[in-house]
């Protein structure tokens, strides 16, 4: 059966998955330099942007179980574009340059409809109708293979209040924000059937595993 899976969604110790005054020029927010360190020291992320070498511990091995049967993708509009309101950038392909990383099906969540986008071996669908909606077309897409949601904070918040997450993998950055998107606040994960079940150290983050209580 599909699951749902967050997987390598990095917060910082004090719990927040963004920095404020995300932009064009500060992706995931200001003061957020360090928040992914850990994953683009992986061989797996450098992969993924052309780069060679990287890192082959633990931080590695739970950068590349991340992707294992993933079939299709789903994620917030933040994590497409820098844009808010209606589109008005056609020519924006996303944050990836020619080669999107996914290769397969990815649903993006929006207020406004867009036709779908195909780029680089990835197709982009583009879902006014919610998270859950997002969820069943890309689990259909998916082929019985596991979808990845790859965030933001707000997708996950939505996904772990409808219980639609069936694994959460959280790497905690070594790093404070102060404010943010905070992932947590108003979240009681154990009432809403979560549990965490496992904990790795790697060589900068810590890595979090979060399921189903039971």
């Amino acid at each position: 059966m599909s699951r749902l899976r967050v997987e390598s969604f990095t917060i910082s110790l004090d719990g927040y998955g963004a920095g404020p005054g995300q932009s064009l020029q500060h992706p995931m927010g200001t003061g957020t330099e360090q928040l992914h360190a850990w994953a683009f020291a992986t061989r797996t992320f450098r992969a993924m942007f052309g780069q060679e070498g990287g890192s082959e511990g633990a931080d590695e091995a739970e950068a590349a179980r991340g992707f294992d049967n993933i079939g299709a993708w789903v994620m917030g509009r933040n994590m497409f574009t820098h844009e808010r309101g209606p589109w008005s950038d056609p020519d924006w392909r996303g944050w990836w340059g020619d080669v999107p990383p996914y290769h397969c099906d990815v649903f993006v969540l929006t207020h406004h409809a867009r036709d779908p986008l195909a780029h680089g071996g990835t197709t982009f669908h583009f879902v006014t109708g919610g998270l859950a909606e997002a969820v069943d077309r890309a689990k259909d897409a998916a082929g019985g293979r596991d979808v990845r949601l790859g965030g933001g904070v707000a997708a996950l918040r939505d996904g772990f209040a409808q219980g639609l997450i069936d694994t959460a993998h959280l790497a905690v950055a070594p790093i404070l924000l102060g404010s943010g998107e905070a992932l947590f606040a108003g979240l009681d994960l154990p009432a809403l059937g979560y549990a965490v079940t496992g904990t790795t150290a790697g060589e900068i983050a810590t890595h979090v595993h979060i399921g189903r209580a039971g």
